[in-house]
């Protein structure tokens, strides 16, 4: 009577254990749907409210920035402001130190990819071909000064 009861208290207990298991597979699977069904919402809600190239490069500075965000942010410059003033005689505009620091900024930004830097880096140059070489040359600076 002894070996029934233990099988008995055994069958038991594998039957609230695969119950449980039961709770937390489905109860994790859900929490999963719930975060990339957020995930969706909060790209589609992302909206950069000014468009002025001071609050751009904020949000560009800003660590934090998810990789939308900056590829919004960098896509509203080249759209706005991608146009550097012409050279004065072989100096670069004054202006280009901007997009220099904006260069190296995203090339050491945690959240950036290289889709990110390469998009950036060739419609800036496209933009601006006059440029190229200072493009590039801010481009280098900002990717040795990455940490490896």
């Amino acid at each position: 009577m002894d070996i029934v009861l233990l099988i008995k208290s055994g069958m038991g207990l594998l039957v609230i254990l695969g119950f449980l298991v039961f709770v937390v597979f489905f109860s994790s699977k859900r929490k999963i749907q719930t975060k990339e069904d957020a995930q969706e919402v909060s790209i589609e809600k992302i909206d950069i409210p000014k468009k002025d190239l001071e609050s751009l490069r904020a949000i560009v500075r800003n660590r934090q920035t998810s990789s939308v965000d900056l590829q919004k942010a960098l896509d509203m410059i080249l759209k706005y402001y991608g146009h550097i003033h012409e050279k004065l005689g072989i100096r670069s505009h004054p202006d280009f130190d901007i997009y220099m620091e904006i260069l190296i900024i995203i090339c050491r930004h945690p959240n950036t990819n290289k889709d990110i830097i390469i998009k950036f880096d060739k419609e800036l140059t496209r933009l601006n071909p006059s440029y190229k070489a200072e493009i590039n040359e801010a481009l280098t600076k900002g990717l040795n000064s990455r940490g490896v």
